[in-house]
């Protein structure tokens, strides 16, 4: 008797610590955060819109359901343009957009979307993956209260639609043209007259004149805003977007509150996203091009050499300026233009050598 009670207490004992032992772990696999993504891109919007979404996926399926994102598009619940101070005040707990938005709160997050003339897409991810880019970003953002994430790139975008030919710099005095960030600037000083507006409202001001140009993306996004309906002329290079990255940026408290499996589950699904995006663009660009020109008429011209040349110059300028404005910026732009000398080097022996051979 005195051995059945000792089986049955130690058994009980057995059970009881048994559940004490699973108990931190089944609590811990349901547990349930619930996050708001915002994002700057109209609701399901091709490309952009697709990768917030596409991340949002990633980061449930990725954490058994553990994390719950649910994706607002621009103006659902806070304007595109909003974004970065909802997600730094928390009411939502990510976002997604481009950097080049937020230079009102520091010109330097320019750096961290497109510099004209400044790195590609592989490149970028190099500066930032390898080169000590990331370090600074957070560094940047962190009086924010917020963690930023490369979520996207779009590669190299085209130069806009106009509707008037560019022949010569003294084309573009006067010229009327949406354009962000740095590139705006630089317009600017080359006489034209710049405006930041939101993508969805790009067609009917396009459309109705009361913008002689405008830039977005490239073909693939172009497309789907039917903007070979309101402008006639098509060109490149996207000297102002060479290879832009999207960002997502994260609350830092909320980022914080999650177990470190969790964390390093909502860094990989950025990461991937951020490759799975620059697939996505190489893909569709070419196949919205085609459609373009040969369904729709669009005329594709290059900028002349004229003018890129004046671009460039007056990029150099407006960065080195930015960059002379605070101790940060300066920071950000030594390793920027560092980093950009030397792999350029390497651009040259390597991919923009075997582009030249291939087209042999």
């Amino acid at each position: 008797m005195k051995r059945r009670d000792f089986i049955s207490k130690t058994g009980v004992g057995a059970v009881v610590a048994g559940s004490t032992l699973l108990a931190p772990s089944i609590v811990h696999a349901k547990a349930d955060y619930k996050w708001k993504m915002v994002t700057a891109w109209p609701k399901n919007f091709p490309g952009l819109g697709a990768g917030a979404n596409l991340l949002a996926k990633m980061i449930n399926e990725m954490s058994g359901g553990r994390i719950k994102v649910k994706v607002y598009g621009a103006n659902e619940l806070v304007p595109a343009f909003e974004v970065f101070d909802a997600v730094s005040k928390g009411t939502a707990q990510i976002g997604h957009a481009g950097a080049y938005y937020w230079k009102g709160k520091s010109e330097a997050t320019q750096f961290f979307s497109a510099v004209p003339f400044g790195l590609t897409a592989q490149e970028m991810n190099a500066w930032l993956y390898y080169g000590g880019g990331m370090e600074l970003w957070r560094e940047l953002y962190a009086p924010f209260n917020l963690i930023p994430a490369a979520a996207g790139n779009s590669g190299v975008q085209m130069a806009g639609w106009f509707n008037k030919e560019i022949k010569s710099t003294a084309d573009l005095k006067g010229l009327k043209m949406r354009i962000p960030g740095l590139g705006g600037e630089v317009l600017r000083r080359a006489g034209g007259t710049t405006v930041n507006i939101p993508g969805g409202e790009l067609f009917t001001s396009l459309q109705s004149g009361a913008l002689d140009a405008t830039e977005w993306v490239g073909p693939y996004n172009d497309l789907a805003f039917g903007l070979h309906k309101a402008a006639k002329y098509y060109y490149y290079p996207g000297w102002h977007e060479p290879g832009s990255t999207m960002e997502a940026m994260i609350n830092k408290t909320a980022f914080e509150a999650l177990p470190k499996d969790l964390q390093a589950i909502v860094m990989a699904a950025c990461k991937a996203v951020n490759m799975d995006m620059i697939s996505e663009y190489t893909a569709r660009n070419n196949q919205a091009l085609d459609t373009l020109v040969n369904k729709h008429g669009v005329q594709l011209r290059a900028l002349p050499d004229e003018v890129l040349k004046t671009l460039k110059q007056l990029s150099d300028e407006v960065v080195l300026e930015l960059a002379n404005k605070d101790p940060m910026a300066m920071k950000i732009y030594s390793s920027f233009n560092q980093f950009r000398t030397q792999v350029s080097q390497w651009s040259t022996l390597s991919e923009q050598a075997f582009l030249k051979a291939r087209a042999l």
